[in-house]
């Protein structure tokens, strides 16, 4: 073959080397593979941690998301260690003010759309969550269309309805210490059921993915209810994120962080909405 021909080709001949190389070098490598799933995860379970633990299965993940935030100038380099705590949590945050994001969409949690845009050129972003309309509603209480979606599907493992007396996205209840105040926490009202329903409900909401405990009047200034947070819901309060924490390590979610009393029958294995479907 003669010069002519394969440069026609697309190629360049390094003619003292006597090597021919195509045009643009060898296929450049895949990007590494940001699973936010796993990204929210850490973020609800690493922050109230007393040391830089991580989370087993989500270090790598949040590990690409620290290098995009520490390379824009958001994070330091020594918080690059694949714990997503409050350091990467006010990072992040800020990542999200700059793109011109407030309130609830500056939390410092990952939206799909913030965390493709962070890793432009840096990390694809696989199996991500969305929560969906703010504005729906489960039997006349507000939340969003992803926990509205988890609670048709809990209610449907019942023979009895599940009904809300709290809904998301409301300060309404002092006693609530403001797990409402965002997305994803319902209370949900237990006063017609029996004790063995009230525990089949709870199971029913853990295994769509909720956090959730029923609460008792030995427990706080409230009747018996039950207090159920949708895990990984990128609009959580931040006590209701750090309820997900104590959820994840077996605990109440209250401020004495007990031991999680709910009966050995009525515990399902952790999960959340979107694994749950899988």
């Amino acid at each position: 073959m003669n010069l002519s021909a394969v440069l026609s080709r697309g190629a360049v001949v390094f003619a003292l080397l006597g090597v021919v190389v195509p045009f643009g070098g060898p296929a450049a490598a895949a990007l590494p593979v940001v699973d936010m799933e796993q990204v929210m995860l850490a973020a609800q379970v690493d922050p109230p941690k007393s040391g830089t633990g991580q989370t087993p299965g989500a270090a790598a993940s949040v590990l690409e998301v620290e290098r995009a935030l520490s390379a824009k100038g958001f994070l330091a380099s020594a918080s690059v260690d694949g714990h997503y705590g409050t350091s990467t949590v006010a990072a992040y945050a800020a990542w999200q003010r700059s793109l011109g994001y407030s309130g609830l969409d500056a939390n410092g949690y990952p939206g799909p759309s913030s965390l493709t845009t962070l890793g432009s050129g840096r990390y694809t972003v696989t199996r991500p969550i969305n929560t969906g309309s703010r504005t729906s509603s489960y039997g006349g209480e507000r939340v969003n269309a992803r926990t509205r979606d988890m609670l048709a599907a809990a209610d449907a493992k019942l023979s009895w309805s599940i009904t809300l007396s709290q809904g998301s996205y409301t300060s309404a209840n002092p006693s609530s210490a403001g797990t409402h105040d965002a997305g994803g926490a319902v209370d949900i009202s237990v006063a017609s059921l029996s004790t063995t329903q009230r525990w089949q409900t709870v199971q029913a909401l853990r295994t769509v993915g909720f956090a959730a405990w029923l609460r008792n009047p030995s427990q706080g200034d409230w009747p018996y209810h039950i207090h159920a947070v949708a895990i990984s819901d990128t609009d959580l309060a931040t006590g209701a994120a750090n309820q997900v924490h104590d959820y994840y390590f077996g605990k109440n979610g209250l401020a004495n962080h007990a031991a999680d009393d709910t009966p050995s029958a009525y515990r399902v294995a952790f999960t959340w909405w979107e694994k749950s479907r899988r």
